[in-house]
């Protein structure tokens, strides 16, 4: 008998983890900056100095042709905002492109 509680106990444990809500996982955002530069330089200096951009920022893409930088980022650590302010210590002017 007491094998069997114990089994019912466990079995019952065990449901009871699985149905457990699972935490949310990091919201990450993509933003596209559209920027002021105009040369292989100032593409380098941006991918050089990704961690200038904050925390959180998981990849970066940079697109000379458009003047435009993409950022993936988890927004529990960082912003749009802050982003600016970390392509404004680069020297390189950036705004966050209008969704359509």
């Amino acid at each position: 008998m007491k094998k069997l509680m114990m089994v019912c106990l466990a079995l019952a444990m065990g449901i009871g983890i699985c149905a457990a809500e699972k935490p949310a996982d990091k919201k990450n955002v993509t933003t596209v900056f559209t920027t002021d530069i105009d040369c292989e330089h100032c593409v380098k200096k941006i991918m050089n100095n990704v961690p200038s951009l904050g925390k959180g920022v998981k990849d970066v893409t940079v697109n000379l042709e458009k003047k435009e930088v993409t950022v993936v980022y988890d927004a529990s650590k960082n912003s749009d905002e802050n982003i600016v302010k970390g392509f404004a210590s680069l020297k390189v002017k950036a705004e966050p492109k209008p969704a359509k």
